[in-house]
């Protein structure tokens, strides 16, 4: 089959790999149809190279047509119509029982002292096979693929994979009271589509922050009140709170992560680590290493005092350092963590109908064959052509 490996940094290619075959008796092989470029397989694209080796397939948005079922299936049949998660979650431990599904007990990476699995996601996280590629296998069949109404189009669904969940717990977390008001640092794909969770769920007062003329165009076109950082960079938080009553936002998610612009010594962490060879950038970057952390920073002296700070967007130094005494003053909540998809589907799933109230249809900025998705990577990266989000479709 064809797939997208990794081969370094700013290297992916379509190669032609083996196909998955059942190994387990509750796996099941999906033919794919869609998978999503997400804007954290940027990191693998251009920082956590250490923690990947040449030829890995990346992806974890995809959904597809079940091909093959392990003898012990009995939840989905060849030709059913699935979403697959980007947890690796068997959904039968205790974790999650409790909703945790990224924290999958039988999927930990106890090794590396991580979570559960992840879909194409580097060693950190089980080194699983991912979804930008024709064929996927999938564990815990009877549990963990999405199954998904026939008919409407791919876009209507997919989203369950990531954007979705992964934007409802943000707004979750956020915990904005009614009345309230919420702050978005970076309007990629999370962002944006924490924007429209957090408008619909009631949210009147949403400010999205970014510095891309074409993402503050979209999202601004869905009612949110925007903020182009590249004109008000210096005096971003007095804007702010001239929009929330002079106290700053009650919540603010970071949408941005590890690699935020305006982090010069970050920054420099990463161009250090990517001078170095694979073994010791990789136990540099698990002690040492630092996240660009503008985004962060910005909110924490963007929220308003006793406000709450959910954390979608990735970050991975183990060295990091924060303004404990600001966090502790201004009395934050804090909340991150991967998206647990399973425990969100049931809310979301009633409201991809055809009223389409979060914009799911038209949501894609670009849907290519797999075969262009070297270019993809390069053009997200470089934020060009009015990328936001891209679907690549590998089979019809």
């Amino acid at each position: 089959m064809r797939a997208v490996t990794w081969h370094g940094k700013r290297d992916v290619r379509v190669d032609t790999v083996p196909d998955p075959t059942i190994q387990a008796p509750t796996d099941v092989v999906v033919r794919i149809t869609s998978t999503g470029v997400c804007g954290s397989d940027l990191h693998l694209y251009e920082v956590l190279g250490p923690f990947l080796s040449e030829g890995d397939i990346l992806g974890h948005e995809p959904m597809g047509v079940v091909q093959e079922v392990g003898p012990d299936v009995t939840a989905v049949a060849p030709g059913d119509r699935v979403v697959i998660p980007f947890n690796v979650s068997c959904g039968t431990c205790w974790m999650c029982s409790q909703g945790l599904h990224s924290q999958c007990e039988t999927t930990q990476v106890r090794a590396q002292g991580k979570g559960g699995s992840l879909f194409g996601y580097t060693r950190l996280y089980g080194q699983v096979p991912g979804g930008q590629a024709e064929y996927l296998r999938v564990p815990f069949g009877n549990t963990l693929p999405i199954p998904v109404p026939d008919g409407p189009p791919d876009d209507r669904f997919v989203y369950l994979s990531d954007v979705l969940p992964t934007s409802w717990q943000a707004v979750e977390y956020a915990a904005v009271p009614d009345g309230g008001s919420l702050a978005v640092l970076g309007l990629g794909p999370i962002g944006d589509m924490s924007t429209r969770v957090a408008q619909h769920r009631g949210v009147e007062n949403v400010i999205g922050i970014d510095l891309v003329p074409e993402r503050l165009e979209r999202a601004r076109a869905h009612g949110v009140t925007v903020l182009d950082l590249s004109e008000h960079g210096r005096d971003l938080a007095d804007h702010v709170r001239e929009l929330t009553g002079g106290r700053g936002p009650d919540a603010v998610i970071d949408a941005v992560g590890m690699e935020a612009h305006g982090s010069p010594v970050g920054k420099l962490g990463h161009q250090l680590a990517g001078l170095l060879p694979d073994a010791v950038a990789a136990k540099f970057m698990e002690t040492a290493g630092t996240d660009r952390l503008n985004a962060l920073y910005s909110a924490i002296e963007l929220v308003r005092r006793g406000g709450t700070i959910s954390l979608s967007g990735v970050y991975g130094g183990m060295a990091d350092p924060l303004p404990m005494l600001t966090m502790f003053d201004k009395q934050i909540q804090l909340r991150m963590g991967q998206a647990n998809v399973h425990r969100w589907v049931p809310d979301i799933l009633p409201l991809l109908t055809d009223d389409d109230p979060l914009g799911v249809d038209s949501f894609a900025t670009h849907r290519l064959p797999l075969d262009a998705a070297p270019q993809a990577y390069a053009t997200f990266q470089a934020k060009e052509d009015g990328m936001v989000k891209t679907l690549l479709q590998p089979a019809g």
